[in-house]
């Protein structure tokens, strides 16, 4: 009992003032606090319109821009493409890309918690048996025999690493930055992935409908050819115009096979982004006919932007994170202070190992100051503060090119529009000379490399006209992704999620 007692008193004389340091103690380092933003509250220098123009074709509707409404979670839904929404919901599901980044967050909050361990004292319990054989002259006795007799020990061990200045809780605040950081690369797998999916969705309808486009051309060209070679019969046109007939159907043979290169080239990289390789899935065939334009476009306000795109905030965590660490490097400057202690019991038989006279026990603390390192500490802190310095730099640009994303995405939308409209024009206007052209010809009026001209322009007219109503698409998508692509609000559900797993 009397040991008990000393024990218990020597443990409170020692533990009670550096509880009070503890408690008393700061984090030494930088609190963190977020950049101010820059001061913009538009994205381009111009003012954007209300709408863009409308286009008497497919994807020619008009877009109105709806300053200050957040955007939809699955925005791709308003494409209103069933096809489209059911393949991302399968990848989202089998990717690989988001279980590496569903595996890293989980790692992170492992290794978050693991360090909130050291806030706790820790407790090691130890048993050991041994047989020992000891001579006399060993213990002062040369004439003494040997002795043979076993130990046996048994003993708990508590140790305890005060945080007076903060080191511990700096390390905590940065893989809680950590935590934060995976959490929105996860947010950007998600929206790498969802933008990958729709615009490879409508590279394929633009390569289905340019392929389609181009079939229609060659059988243009072949009935001009067959007709030529009825008046080469006739002795109505020379050999030459045949000849120039073939080349030019020749020619636009020759870009069919690309187009379905680039088409099945496509389609491999959907299977792929779905979680699947080329041979195991069969794929729906995206068409442009078979998709809708958004007419109402959401256009989050700047100083909203920062808080939604994964990007920004990922560069937002890697900043706390770097601002932690020069916590961690200021606080190795001061001094340590460690408890322990143990509690057992030591006997050479079972039978008394646990009367009073076997009890065995010790309590202590410890300081370490570092006095000289070469430099190495400060060396440390300083590169630290170089690191923090790097992620501001680095985080200040990931806005303004987040900016930049936004800025481009809104001019791509109006003038996709204008050259919309002028590539209609220009197909309406190549379509008629083609056909007046042919009827011309047919009569006599005109030579046949005037035929040949106009059939050349409307191929080149038609093919663009293609792709403008594509862009109309494809840049809508990226609106939607610079934005951030809606996936910010399953934050709350994460940090839920996050709680639940450390309870």
């Amino acid at each position: 009992m009397k040991t008990k007692k000393t024990l218990k008193q020597s443990a409170q004389f020692l533990i009670a003032p550096l509880f009070v340091l503890l408690i008393c103690g700061c984090a030494v380092g930088p609190d963190f606090r977020v950049p101010d933003a820059p001061s913009v509250d538009r994205y381009t220098k111009s003012e954007l319109p209300e709408k863009t123009i409308a286009s008497d074709t497919k994807g020619g509707i008009e877009q109105k821009f709806i300053i200050g409404r957040d955007i939809s979670r699955e925005w791709w839904t308003l494409f209103h493409s069933d096809a489209l929404d059911q393949l991302i919901r399968q990848a989202l599901q089998e990717n690989p890309s988001v279980a590496l980044a569903q595996a890293r967050l989980r790692e992170a909050r492992e290794n978050r918690a693991a360090q909130f361990g050291s806030f706790f004292p820790s407790v090691d319990a130890g048993a050991s048996v041994s047989r020992q054989r000891v001579s006399g002259a060993s213990l002062g006795q040369p004439g003494a025999g040997s002795t043979t007799f076993s130990l046996i020990n048994a003993s708990i061990g508590v140790s305890y690493t005060l945080d007076i200045f903060g080191g511990l809780r700096r390390q905590l605040e940065a893989l809680d930055a950590l935590v934060e950081y995976q959490g929105y690369q996860l947010e950007g797998a998600y929206l790498i992935l969802t933008s990958n999916i729709v615009t490879s969705a409508m590279l394929e309808a633009s390569l289905r409908k340019q392929t389609r486009a181009t079939r229609e051309i060659i059988d243009f060209q072949t009935q001009q050819l067959k007709l030529v070679k009825e008046r080469y019969n006739l002795g109505a046109v020379a050999l030459a115009d045949v000849l120039a007939q073939q080349s030019q159907l020749a020619q636009t043979e020759a870009t069919l096979p690309v187009l379905e290169k680039n088409l099945s080239f496509v389609r491999h990289q959907l299977a792929v982004l779905v979680g699947k390789a080329p041979s195991e899935i069969d794929l729906p065939e995206f068409d442009l006919e078979t998709m809708s334009l958004p007419q109402e476009l959401p256009v989050s306000l700047p100083s909203t932007l920062l808080r939604q795109r994964p990007d920004i905030k990922a560069a937002e965590a890697v900043l706390h994170q770097a601002s932690a660490q020069v916590g961690v490097a200021t606080a190795n400057l001061y001094p340590k202070i460690t408890l322990s202690g143990s509690y057992g019991v030591v006997s050479n038989s079972l039978g008394d190992l646990f009367n009073g006279q076997s009890v065995i026990w010790n309590i202590g603390a410890g300081l370490l100051q570092p006095v000289f390192h070469g430099g190495t500490l400060r060396a440390q802190r300083r590169a630290a503060v170089a690191a923090y310095d790097q992620s501001l730099a680095q985080y200040r640009l990931t806005i303004l090119q987040s900016f930049q994303n936004v800025a481009d995405a809104l001019r791509s939308l109006e003038i996709d529009a204008l050259a919309l409209e002028a590539q209609v024009k220009a197909e309406q206007a190549a379509r008629e000379s083609l056909e007046l052209t042919r009827k011309q010809y047919e009569l006599g009026a005109v030579s046949y490399p005037f035929l040949l001209n106009a059939q050349q322009q409307y191929q080149v007219a038609y093919i663009n006209l293609v792709g403008a109503q594509s862009a109309r698409f494809a840049d809508t998508a990226a609106l939607f992704v610079a934005l951030g692509g809606g996936w910010w609000q399953d934050r709350a559900d994460r940090k839920d999620t996050s709680q639940l797993s450390q309870e």
